[in-house]
């Protein structure tokens, strides 16, 4: 099994940490978010981990190349990106995941407990092109809502909270989604999607009620660090609950 971490980013929306750390390298708890998804990963049963990296990279690497001993199970590589290619086309620069017949692309700053056996048996039995992971969050509103029909309001809603499915960050690709990534195209991963729909392409969504957060922003980090803290032994034993190494 094949993973890929897009951990290339400047992490902008994280500043000032990012000033000096690649988003990879914030700490949550005592431990970098990439080594929690990199031990994750081995638990899981992943046996090799491409970085797709970029903005100080070389942080990156030393941190990793000194911590060697606790991934003795993973064969590490790294692809460096000197022009940012976005969110997908990132992958159009690794030159031999065609030859896989799925593999898992994960965004580097993504803590969460998901069962990737459970997501690769939903992506197998839908026979997709893709699959996304996702997750319900809701968003309040803080105002009376108007349902409106040919300038007649037909219903209200005070202060309602709407539902909606996300995106958690972590996909699984085939070649046949993989063939849209053209190497030194920019390709963000919501043109990606569009280009397959059209395309008339299966795009499945996993639905997983998992601890999930992305820690992209400061109250997300305050969050993540939290909500790490309270549940360590889950994320450093594998992520998911109960879940068995993919190579079972």
């Amino acid at each position: 099994m094949r993973a890929v971490i897009l951990a290339g980013g400047r992490g902008t929306r994280l500043a000032p940490y990012t000033t000096v750390f690649p988003k990879p390298l914030v700490p949550v708890g005592e431990f970098p978010i990439i080594e929690i998804i990199l031990r994750q990963l081995q638990a899981q049963g992943i046996k090799r981990v491409t970085l797709a990296v970029g903005y100080l990279a070389e942080l990156i690497r030393a941190y990793l190349d000194q911590r060697g001993p606790v991934f003795s199970s993973l064969t590490i590589d790294y692809i460096p990106e000197l022009t940012p290619t976005g969110t997908a086309g990132a992958l159009g620069s690794i030159p031999d995941l065609a030859s896989e017949p799925f593999f898992l692309v994960m965004n580097g700053d993504v803590l969460t407990t998901i069962d990737l056996a459970a997501m690769i048996e939903h992506h197998t039995s839908t026979g997709a092109d893709l699959t996304i992971a996702c997750a319900s969050r809701s968003v309040n509103i803080d105002l009376g809502v108007l349902e409106i029909t040919d300038g007649m309001v037909t219903g209200y809603r005070e202060k309602p909270s709407l539902p909606y499915d996300v995106s958690m960050g972590i996909y699984l690709y085939t070649p046949r989604a993989h063939a849209w990534v053209k190497p030194g195209e920019y390709l963000d991963f919501p043109d990606l999607i569009h280009r397959m729909l059209d395309a008339g392409q299966r795009v499945s969504a996993y639905h997983t009620d998992c601890l999930w957060l992305d820690i992209g922003r400061h109250e997300d980090y305050a969050m993540a660090t939290e909500t790490f803290e309270k549940n360590r032994d889950v994320f450093l034993s594998g992520g998911a609950s109960g879940a068995k190494p993919l190579t079972e």
